[in-house]
């Protein structure tokens, strides 16, 4: 907003600016009366925001003061702190049982894993016998 207050203000101060910065490089004094602007502007600039600021303190202070005075405003605002807190509350409690759902999964799958393991390896093992046992029938 002060931006644009300025930017009114000194249009005419502005547009001469930009004349002077292209004959800031070769004229020195025309550097100087560029700088001299520029500090004005910002100068001015400064008293903006300043009083901008001020205003919207005084604006706040008065908004929070009605605020701590209603009894109804603060019972619904620890309400709605309540309901925050609530929120949350259930937003942890659903991340820790979505984490708990994944060990889950995670162990499943390495227990699905060595049964499939160990399949293997029995089949290999019941392979194995049956061999021997056929290259025994056939040695008797």
């Amino acid at each position: 907003m002060a931006q644009e207050q300025v930017e009114l203000e000194f249009e005419k101060a502005l547009q001469q600016m930009q004349m002077l910065q292209a004959q800031a490089q070769q004229d020195p004094q025309a550097q100087q009366q560029l700088q001299q602007l520029s500090e004005q502007i910002e100068s001015r600039k400064a008293v903006l925001v300043s009083e901008l600021t001020t205003d919207f303190a005084k604006e706040e202070k008065e908004i929070t003061s009605q605020y701590d005075n209603d009894p109804l405003l603060k019972l619904k605002s620890r309400e709605v702190d309540l309901r925050a807190m609530e929120n949350e509350r259930r937003k942890e409690a659903d991340e820790a049982k979505a984490d708990l759902d994944r060990a889950k999964l995670v162990q499943a799958r390495e227990i699905f894993d060595d049964k499939l393991e160990q399949n293997e390896d029995l089949a290999q093992l019941r392979a194995g016998v049956s061999l021997a046992k056929k290259n025994n029938t056939n040695i008797n």
